[in-house]
């Protein structure tokens, strides 16, 4: 298909499980069904510091995009199953507002203006650099203003600023790893609501990762230490036999502590 990007063959035949370096930034589903490219990007993407998931056809795609936790897609257009411009529009019917960038090897105008119609926030025909689809990825994150998931978040005297990635309590910086950030992200977004351990394995990693032992539990224990050790009022909850709690203290004691 003349991908000129393309490295002459895929770097590993565990392609699709990437370890995340540096910073964590967004996560993003990739709907391509050619192994070759779809390796290609989950690589790229991953070693870009982003969470990256992938799907082979349209339908399994448009079912993993309908669970609402990606922040972009990467779609191709000719896909089995179902195509990719009738996913998209499925996906906006559904009233799904994530960013849409369409890849095709049809990169006439009408073409273009058919995928932006459909619901495409952009549309990148091949062969393309990689660095392109870093570049609109980032275009598309500022222009959608990420609204889930930018501004800061507030628990009682606990901020997590997620533009700047920091975290503090009664103004005091936390210094939280990568992971424990999205972790505790994920706990601010359902402030007083249970957070099950599936949903936070889903916030911090990617479908590839198997947990094993107690991996969860341990990084919500250094989490909790960060938060609550230093300060009288813990925000931070068990809840057994279900996940985890952040609440405010006055707001009345959980299930447990």
């Amino acid at each position: 298909m003349g991908y000129g990007a393309l490295p002459a063959k895929p770097a590993s035949p565990k392609a699709e499980i990437f370890f995340m370096v540096e910073e964590i930034r967004m996560r993003l589903l990739i709907i391509e069904d050619d192994g070759r490219v779809a390796r290609y990007l989950l690589r790229g993407l991953g070693e870009s510091g982003h969470v990256v998931d992938h799907a082979a056809d349209g339908e399994t795609g448009l079912t993993l995009a309908l669970e609402g936790i990606y922040d972009a897609l990467i779609v191709d257009r000719r896909l089995p199953a179902l195509d990719g411009l009738t996913l998209v529009r499925r996906l906006r019917a559904e009233g799904a507002t994530m960013p849409v960038l369409m890849l095709s090897a049809i990169g006439s105008s009408t073409d273009k203006v058919a995928g932006l119609q459909a619901g495409c926030d952009d549309y990148l025909a091949k062969p393309y650099a990689f660095a392109e689809v870093l570049a609109r990825l980032d275009a598309l994150a500022r222009r959608a203003d990420r609204t889930q998931h930018s501004g800061v978040l507030r628990v009682a005297d606990l901020e997590l600023d997620i533009n700047a990635r920091q975290a503090t309590r009664a103004g005091q910086p936390l210094g939280l790893q990568h992971r424990e950030f999205l972790l505790l992200e994920q706990l601010m977004r359902h402030a007083d609501q249970v957070v099950t351990r599936s949903m936070l394995i889903e916030a911090a990693w990617n479908y590839d990762f198997e947990p094993r032992g107690n991996i969860i539990d341990m990084h919500m224990h250094r989490i909790r230490q960060k938060v609550d050790r230093a300060f009288d009022r813990p925000l931070i909850h068990t809840i057994p036999g279900a996940g985890y709690m952040i609440r405010e203290p006055d707001k009345g004691a959980p299930a447990a502590g």
